[in-house]
């Protein structure tokens, strides 16, 4: 009875937990996990989690990074790959091609990149007027 009960929550316990490459740690080569990530070492190579990746101030990554939220403080240098949101901090260093469905940025901030807004984009239609997407347009209705 007790046993089913800690063995559900070990297994969320680790789901929820961050992985943390230190300052003065270098890793080359490729990495591929299901947790969050803080990185204020350096990484020469390929990330790729569902999760939150956080760029510290001395956190560098030349590779590309695959992810669904960032947060970037130190450098990164590659390709960028988000499906949700990017947020760039007064120290942040980002050059190369980055692909965003929102994008953050703080005053100071460097941003040399090509940069591709992908997610909930809305077209103009033959009129001129924007059309919303079509999930958008599932959601209207009576407003209160």
């Amino acid at each position: 009875m007790f046993s089913d009960q800690k063995r559900g929550r070990m297994a969320t316990e680790t789901i929820s937990q961050q992985n943390s490459i230190a300052k003065g740690t270098t890793i080359t080569g490729d990495i591929i996990s299901d947790g969050d990530f803080r990185i204020e070492g350096t990484v020469q190579g390929n990330i790729k989690t569902p999760g939150k990746v956080v760029i510290g101030r001395t956190g560098v990554i030349n590779g590309t990074l695959k992810s669904s939220n960032a947060d970037i403080e130190g450098k990164f240098s590659g390709k960028l790959i988000l499906s949700d949101t990017l947020s760039l901090k007064s120290s942040a260093f980002v050059e190369g091609e980055v692909e965003v469905g929102k994008l953050a940025v703080e005053p100071g901030a460097t941003f040399n990149a090509t940069c591709a807004m992908k997610g909930a984009i809305k077209e103009l239609s033959k009129g001129g007027e924007l059309q919303r997407p079509a999930q958008e347009k599932q959601g209207q209705g009576q407003s209160a």
